[in-house]
């Protein structure tokens, strides 16, 4: 008896020695429930299909905080075709006298020629003028001349007639006023006279620059060579006076 006791004893130490020791933490284990953790995602993302089209995701996010991602479906694009260029003004201008007036290749030389002077001047008419065919016919124009500013024929406007020979360019037009105008080239039946309307012609001369020609010629006139002596001789006798009656005629006929 005496020897079982201090065995018993010994036993009962050791226990409550063990159960006093501090029990190891527990290791948490990956199917323990943890809180998810949040990531902050864009509204709409971009994934690649299995067949390697990217389409774009969108997220939805409902009232109980739930989201859902729905993709995007691929927008069809359609293939325009571009809009011809405008065709440039020179171009436009031809067609628009080639209807009126037929193609180019159904013309004679002069016709042609003609022609061609036509859109130059619809495109840049010279300054203080306007011309073009009166009908059908590219030989006869009517033309406008606005009386230079610096001239006693300012604020008038003159109009002429102008007819092209068969054989233009070769042969100069013929032009007449058909506004009255008191000047000393320019008799009262509007026939003018002007130095490359005669026996300076060229051909590489155009009713553009003609038009200037008899545009200048109301601002300088040439008392040398008149078609009406008693006005050159009032233009360089009594100058004052000339430029009074030519003002006078302005306003009476070509206002």
């Amino acid at each position: 008896m005496a020897t079982d006791m201090p065995t018993r004893s010994t036993r009962a130490s050791a226990a409550a020695a063990t159960s006093a020791a501090p029990s190891p933490a527990p290791t948490p284990s990956a199917s323990s429930s943890s809180p998810p953790v949040s990531r902050s995602e864009s509204p709409e993302t971009a994934d690649d299909d299995m067949d390697g089209t990217r389409r774009a995701t969108k997220r939805t996010k409902k009232n109980d905080g739930t989201a859902t991602d729905t993709k995007l479906p691929v927008a069809e694009v359609k293939q325009v075709a571009p809009a011809p260029p405008a065709p440039a003004p020179a171009a436009a201008a031809r067609v628009l006298i080639q209807k009126k007036f037929g193609k180019a290749r159904g013309l004679n030389s002069s016709a042609r020629r003609i022609q061609k002077e036509l859109a130059e001047i619809c495109l840049d008419p010279p300054s203080n003028c306007s011309a073009g065919p009166k009908g059908d016919s590219l030989y006869e124009w009517a033309a406008t001349i606005t009386g230079p500013a610096d001239s006693p024929y300012a604020g008038g406007i003159f109009f002429l007639d102008i007819h092209f020979p068969e054989e233009y360019p070769f042969k100069p037009p013929k032009i007449i006023f058909r506004t009255r105008i008191y000047h000393c080239n320019v008799n009262s039946q509007g026939q003018i006279c002007l130095d490359i309307l005669k026996d300076n012609w060229s051909p590489a001369l155009t009713i553009s620059k003609v038009l200037l020609s008899i545009c200048s010629l109301l601002t300088d006139a040439n008392p040398h060579d008149p078609l009406v002596a008693s006005i050159a001789n009032e233009y360089l006798t009594d100058r004052e006076q000339h430029d009074a009656t030519a003002r006078d005629w302005t306003k009476r006929y070509a206002c």
